[in-house]
């Protein structure tokens, strides 16, 4: 049995981990969002304290999207591996509602329960698929950034916008036209 930590801090970032809950979770490479660019974000966005953090989430996603760094999960071959990582970890460290793998960053919905650890079990993604992609990027210094962004789903209405943005982000960058044609994500539909 895993003590769940509740709320806590690790670096700058607030994060929840406990059982029975569903956590909308944003994993980012290393080079994807440059210190420089976090700070002008950080200076620009004002209001009050809610206001400020959708306001700076809104405009991390929008660079994110834009696909600044390496991006070397646009390659099928690393696509591959965090897919196939996320799909391995399902029902065993998480139930994976849905994810898409952008060029960039990933992003998931799963459900958390007693004994599931939600700081182990994204090490354990971030571990393997940082080993198997630092084999095919050994330029790359770090694959993925330390810290990731989670967010407790509260109630079936913002788990149904979770669930949309996660497969509306490929046609939001401009990946593909319709959300079932993005070959990394869990609303991909195969052909006929």
């Amino acid at each position: 049995m895993v003590d769940h930590k509740g709320w806590y801090t690790r670096r700058k970032l607030p994060h929840f981990d406990g059982a029975d809950v569903t956590q909308s979770i944003t994993i980012r490479l290393a080079d994807s969002l440059p210190q420089s660019v976090l700070n002008q974000i950080r200076e620009e966005t004002t209001g009050n304290k809610i206001e400020m953090e959708i306001e700076r989430v809104r405009r991390i996603q929008a660079f994110l999207d834009q696909g600044a760094g390496s991006c070397i999960l646009r390659s099928n071959d690393c696509a591959k591996i965090v897919q196939d990582a996320l799909q391995f970890l399902d029902d065993k460290r998480f139930d994976l509602r849905a994810w898409v793998v952008m060029p960039s960053h990933l992003h998931f919905l799963a459900r958390f329960n007693e004994g599931q650890s939600l700081p182990k079990a994204l090490h354990a993604l971030k571990s393997y698929t940082g080993h198997e992609l630092k084999k095919l990027h050994p330029e790359m210094d770090s694959i993925w950034q330390d810290e990731y962004f989670d967010r407790y789903i509260r109630s079936e209405g913002h788990y149904y916008n979770a669930f949309n943005y996660i497969h509306d982000n490929p046609v939001k960058a401009r990946l593909c036209k319709d959300r079932q044609d993005f070959r990394w994500s869990s609303c991909f539909v195969v052909g006929e």
